[in-house]
């Protein structure tokens, strides 16, 4: 998972949707499959905003830019509630 993160933080082009899901889904959030033949699945997590991801390659920068900001959102909560 770090090498995946270190990859993530310095916003790898070559970053797939199945990477990006898996930072998500250790992160909390559900993936919730949207009908119709979507390329597209939303994740969720109680509490925060929904992010959905295009299920195609290559992943958009913007995409790749949302996810870092839930890891770095995260890892700064989890900095305030142990300091």
């Amino acid at each position: 998972m770090e090498k995946l993160l270190d990859r993530l933080y310095k916003l790898d082009p070559d970053l797939r949707y199945e990477e990006l899901a898996k930072i998500l889904i250790v992160y909390g959030y559900k993936p919730n499959e949207t009908g119709g033949g979507s390329s597209h699945v939303t994740f969720r997590k109680k509490g925060c905003n929904p992010i959905t991801i295009p299920r195609h390659h290559p992943i958009k920068k913007a995409y790749i830019e949302m996810v870092r900001d839930v890891v770095l959102s995260e890892a700064s909560e989890k900095d305030d509630q142990e300091g």
